[in-house]
Formats: structure tokens, sequence, C-alpha cells
């Protein structure tokens, strides 16, 4: 399949294209800047995704080069991965403005894309939205940011659904791996490297962490299959306390470190204590070596430190 893709710059995007071209799909990306306009782990994840496929540079989702792209291209599959996540940890995240910004100019993309044969369109949601994944205190939306996802996909839904189009869904839980910017793992690991022991503030939410290679195969897998409408991934369902030493137990057993952890006690929820997905992956079927996963999780640290 030919298939346009936007956010191939996050974490989750580059995986993501990176399978897509694997299973022998032709990937065509957008960015929104220029190759110039990236540093650091983004500017990285730009090269590796660009390799995978044709990268299209300095085009954002309902530009109206995006849009003659879409006209153009010849695509049977659009994967809308890209959203607004500016200051997306913050209360006063503009739930308004990544609404407008994740939809914009939607309806003309769609037909666009409709009048030269596109009939899907894949939308990656979150399983902190509404309405998704199952917990503790309902599913409510986890946040403003949540927020503005579950909007999104209602209104991508309808205005697809409008088009006469195919509409999928892509629910992430918690994603980790090689790339990543720097969350959770990242403190374990440079707080092993300086020779203490990381203090994990929040062992009793109980989350849904997953190996970004796990996903990114069952994404690329979800795509391909038209009949499916939606799919949550499941991971390592547990505590934050355990999923943090199982990191340190599969890191202890690749670096050279001493990784151990400290569980605080845990006496605030500010968040709900469960927030998961729902759907088992079969990792056997699409090709997914843990072990080797988990080498690739310390290869990918030990060469930033070097």
């Amino acid at each position: 399949m030919r298939i346009l893709f936007t956010g191939a710059s996050s974490f989750t995007g580059m995986w993501f294209v990176k399978h897509l071209a694997a299973a022998g799909h032709d990937v065509v990306m957008t960015f929104r800047g220029q190759p110039g306009d990236y540093d650091g782990l983004r500017r990285k994840r730009v090269e590796l995704a660009a390799a995978c496929g044709e990268p299209v540079y300095g085009c954002s989702f309902g530009d109206e080069c995006f849009i003659k792209l879409a006209h153009e291209g010849g695509f049977d599959v659009l994967g809308h991965h890209a959203a607004d996540v500016s200051n997306y940890k913050s209360a006063d995240f503009d739930v308004s403005a990544a609404l407008a910004n994740n939809t914009r100019n939607l309806r003309a993309i769609l037909a666009a894309l409709k009048g030269s044969g596109c009939g899907r369109v894949v939308l990656t949601g979150s399983v902190f939205e509404p309405g998704e994944g199952a917990g503790s205190e309902g599913v409510r939306a986890f946040s403003p940011y949540g927020l503005s996802k579950g909007l999104t996909a209602q209104v991508v839904r309808f205005e697809t659904e409008q088009a006469e189009m195919d509409f999928g869904k892509f629910v992430i839980p918690n994603p980790f791996g090689p790339y990543e910017e720097p969350r959770f793992t990242h403190y374990l690991v440079k707080r092993w490297r300086e020779g203490k022991v990381p203090t994990v503030n929040t062992p009793a939410y109980v989350r849904d962490n997953i190996h970004v290679d796990l996903l990114a195969r069952a994404y690329a897998s979800f795509v391909a299959a038209s009949d499916h409408p939606q799919f949550n991934p499941s991971g390592y369902v547990e505590t934050q306390g355990a999923f943090a030493q199982r990191f340190a137990l599969e890191m202890d057993a690749r670096l050279d470190l001493r990784c151990a952890v400290e569980l605080a006690e845990q006496t605030q929820f500010d968040e709900p204590r469960i927030r998961i997905n729902t759907d088992p992956v079969d990792g056997v079927a699409l090709g997914f070596d843990e072990k080797q996963a988990w080498d690739e999780v310390a290869a990918f640290y030990e060469q930033a430190e070097s």
C-alpha cells in the first residue's frame, strides 16, 4: 500500500514508519520543518524515518501543500499520527487550539484523498482520552491534552464517515524504548549512571507500558487490516513500581551498572489509580522478539552515554 503519514518525527511515529516500510508499504511522510530545523534526538528520528520512505519537508497537516499532496499522491491510507502536543502536561493546555490544529482543513484533505482513490484513514489515539481503555474512576479524560485527543477523534471519525471512507483508530498506552524523549526510563538510567538508586514516587499507579517495537509492529498490522475499526494494544499491565523493577532487572543484566530502585510509599493520587489498554497483542505472530527488544533498549542507553 501507499501510505501518507503525519508525525514521523515523534518517538512512536518514527517506529511506525520503520515497521510500515519493513512490511513492504510505500510510505510518504510529511515534516513541518526542514531537515536542519531539527536537533538532538528529534533530528535523529527524522533521519531514521526519512531513510524508510519518501520525506516531504516544510509541509504540515492542513497546508495547501498537504492538500495538493493528498490529491496527487495516489494514496491508499492516511495515517494521521501527528497531534498538537505543545505543553501537553500542563493544566493550561489549549484544547481548542489543539483540536483546530489537529483537524485543520480536514474536509478538503479527505476530499482530495478520496478523489485520488484513498479509502481509509487511520487515526492514532491515546489511552488517556475519554472513553478509551479501562480503569478506575471510569474512563474520563485524563487531562486537557487527553480531552483534545478525544475531541480530535470524534471530528476525524465524523468527517471520514461523511466522506464515505473507512475510519480506523489505533490507541496507544505508555510506549517506551529507543529514541524516546527523556522520561521515566531515562530518569532511571541517569540515576544508575550517577551511582545512585532512583526513587519511584508513584509506584501504586497501574499503567500499561509497551515496548515501542511491539507497538509499531501492531500498528503496521492494523493499518493493513481494514476489517478492524479499532485496536487498543496492551503491554505490561502492572504497577509503576513493578514496571520499574522489571526495567531494572532487564538493564542490570545488560548494562555495566548496578540497577536497583526504591519504591516510595505513595499517599497522593492526583490521577486515576488504574488506566490501561484492553487488547492483547500476539507478539509471536508479529515477529516480535522480546529479548532482542530489551537488548535494543540497553544498546540505546549505552550509545547515548558514549
